[in-house]
């Protein structure tokens, strides 16, 4: 059987004719690259388990790395892809197993060894840390809902449930009985998006077969609970009992998670056992994933949006003043007079201010071929954002395939590769007026610059998570394969995009640079000043959605409001296009034509706040991370994220910066 995430084309051109088609959406419109699984009844399920996680540590472990009960046929890892390892999910077959529709009374799984000494201790170092148990079915994450302490009539919803509790007592219980209850959807025949991929391969695909034959139907799973229990089951009642054998304990009366019972201790086995509940719900497949990816904040989503274009107003506001009042009038009063003997004094008036500079304004900048490299890996980075985004946005990656952002992403930031090598030559040769001597050293250092420092950081983490046995770490194949990944596909595409901007024809510059370099003025207030306070105002279109991405990343929430942040970032660009081209006037007009470098960091400026915040939200927000080993992945973590940010804005700064120069000076007539 395929995997419901196999990426189809069909699947694409679905998604084209739904959206031109007259049907509801909820009754035939599936993500993209996904599709159901039918059951019938009696067919079996199993459930799987991912990695052991918890907010207060960021160190996933293996499932099995405590002493949980494994199937009978021995533990096989699932189907992984590229993201999942990434991503730290380790996703293996579980010993959790029941048939459709058939409820269960309390099932036998296995007793265990008495627990040495260490074991019991790893046991409760778990429970201290909040780790939990994360179970999948059907690429369901099983869900928990408790009573919210504050307001009783309120259920708080989380994913996983925890290993166990510490009581009041001191004692630590370890959750050894799951009340699992699974959704399921009675479906009544194929639907249109079915009857169209029911091909010879279609049918398979999409388990119309293993569905209620040609007639569809079947069940689907649109929903995966759990009640977690710590039930005292007498170990030596159990001690000849087979793995889903019924027991009578104190989990058939019931299951409270308000009482515990299994206490973790040494010289002492544990006994686990299961029940499993079937419930119709009137929930569609394509709707199954709402609860999980109900963020909430839909208001302050929207709150963001509207100051980010009040924002972005202001700025084009001022843009529109310089450009069609200032500049415009000044070259209309400087042609009207400069004609005239009579008005050479006004003339010569009038050219002053950003006109001194016009004989320097396009000199070569200090570090040239840096400024150049960072431009083309800045280009690469927002291509990689934005494409990502889009496919996001439009349903390609489905949070029921786990790791498809990841994997998308770095897929775009490999082919993109193309991007950085063209921007980077295209700025070396624009720079040196046509002479594209160099041009390879540029080529090569714009493979190496951005993603050596990722890759370096990158080891140094996985090392550290090699070191605590975390499955959070790269294992050393996929480390290769990343490698030559990066070797063969980003060094060759990079240097072919700077080979085809060596031979391309370059940007000419409207005037001509003096050889002799102007001097420029003592500045009141140094301009690095104005620099630095300029990246509040892209960080004030953005930092409302940082929240929640921050929450996706640390606090395992999922992030799935991709129309929210595309247009975030839509805005975010037009901020920081607007803001390097106010800054890059201002300094004109004091007669400083060193604009290449503060044009750059007027819009990058801002990871110097995305920074700030980072430490903000470690402190208020992440207040329970536990150990150096997870301050130390938050801190090199953050710090790549903030700059990749200040690459991204900062190329969209120096790119908006040069042709509002160029424009300037294009429409002015010097001598």
């Amino acid at each position: 059987m395929a995997s419901p995430c196999t990426p189809t084309a069909i699947s694409a051109f679905l998604l084209i004719l739904l959206i031109h088609s007259g049907h509801s959406p909820a009754a035939a419109f599936y993500l993209p690259g996904s599709y159901p699984q039918r059951y019938r009844p009696g067919d079996t399920l199993a459930a799987k388990v991912n990695s052991l996680t918890s907010p207060s540590s960021k160190l996933p472990y293996p499932y099995y790395s405590l002493p949980f009960c494994a199937p009978p046929d021995g533990v096989r890892h699932a189907a992984e892809s590229l993201g999942e390892l990434l991503l730290g999910d380790r996703i293996e077959t579980s010993s959790y197993r029941f048939s459709m529709l058939n409820n269960t009374t309390p099932l036998f799984l296995c007793r265990t060894d008495p627990l040495s000494p260490d074991a019991a201790g790893l046991i409760k170092s778990r429970i201290d840390d909040a780790y939990q148990v994360n179970l999948l079915l059907d690429t369901l994450p099983v869900m928990r809902y408790v009573k919210n302490p504050i307001a009783p009539d309120v259920l708080l919803r989380s994913t996983g449930f925890p290993v166990g509790v510490r009581a009041d007592d001191g004692e630590y219980y370890v959750y050894n009985h799951l009340r699992l209850a699974v959704l399921v959807n009675k479906q009544n025949g194929t639907t249109r998006v079915e009857s169209l991929m029911a091909t010879a391969d279609g049918a398979e695909l999409i388990g119309l077969n293993n569905g209620g034959g040609k007639e569809g139907g079947g069940y689907t799973v649109v929903g995966f609970e759990v009640v977690p229990c710590s039930v005292d089951h007498d170990a030596a009642s159990v001690k000849d009992k087979n793995m889903y054998d019924e027991i009578a304990s104190k989990a058939a009366s019931g299951c409270d998670p308000s009482v515990v019972g299994m206490r973790v201790q040494g010289d002492r086995p544990l006994v686990f056992s299961y029940e499993v509940a079937f419930v119709e719900s009137g929930v569609e497949w394509p709707s199954r994933w709402d609860a999980y990816l109900e963020m909430g904040g839909a208001r302050v989503h929207w709150f963001s949006i509207l100051n980010s274009i009040v924002v972005v107003a202001f700025l084009a506001a001022i843009v529109l003043v310089i450009l069609l009042r200032t500049v415009r009038r000044d070259l209309a009063q400087y042609e009207e007079l400069g004609g005239g003997e009579a008005g050479g004094a006004q003339a010569d008036e009038l050219l002053a201010g950003w006109k001194l500079v016009a004989g320097d304004v396009f000199r070569e900048p200090s570090h040239p071929v840096l400024l150049c490299v960072i431009a083309g890996d800045g280009v690469r980075i927002l291509g990689m954002g934005v494409v990502t985004i889009v496919f996001a946005a439009l349903g390609f990656m489905s949070p029921a395939c786990r790791g498809a952002l990841v994997t998308g992403m770095l897929c775009f930031y490999l082919v993109l590769g193309v991007a950085a090598g063209f921007t980077a030559v295209g700025v070396w040769k624009t720079m040196r007026q046509g002479d594209a001597a160099g041009w390879k050293v540029v080529a090569w250092r714009a493979t190496f610059a951005f993603p050596g420092v990722g890759f370096a950081v990158f080891t140094v983490l996985n090392c550290v998570l090699w070191y605590n046995g975390s499955t959070g770490a790269v294992p050393f194949l996929l480390f290769l394969v990343i490698l030559l990944l990066w070797f063969f596909v980003s060094v060759p595409l990079t240097l072919a995009g700077g080979l085809v901007a060596s031979r391309v024809r370059h940007v000419e510059f409207p005037v001509k640079t003096n050889k002799i370099a102007r001097q420029v003025p003592v500045a009141q207030c140094s301009p690095w000043v104005f620099v630095a306070v300029a990246g509040t105002l892209p960080f004030g279109t953005l930092f409302i959605e940082l929240f929640f991405i921050m929450s996706s990343l640390w606090l395992g929430r999922v992030y799935y409001v991709f129309g929210f942040l595309l247009v975030v970032l839509a805005l975010l660009v037009t901020v920081c296009a607007e803001v390097s081209v106010v800054l890059t006037y201002m300094g004109l007009c004091v007669e400083d034509w060193r604009w290449w470098w503060r044009a750059f960091f007027a819009s990058g400026s801002v990871a110097l706040y995305i920074l700030g915040y980072a430490v903000y939200y470690l402190v208020f927000d992440l207040h329970s991370l536990a150990g150096p080993v997870s301050a130390a992945l938050y801190v090199g973590y953050s710090l790549l994220m903030a700059l990749a940010v200040m690459l991204a804005t900062g190329a969209v700064g120096l790119g908006a910066s040069f042709c509002f120069v160029h424009y300037l000076f294009s429409t002015v007539k010097l001598d």
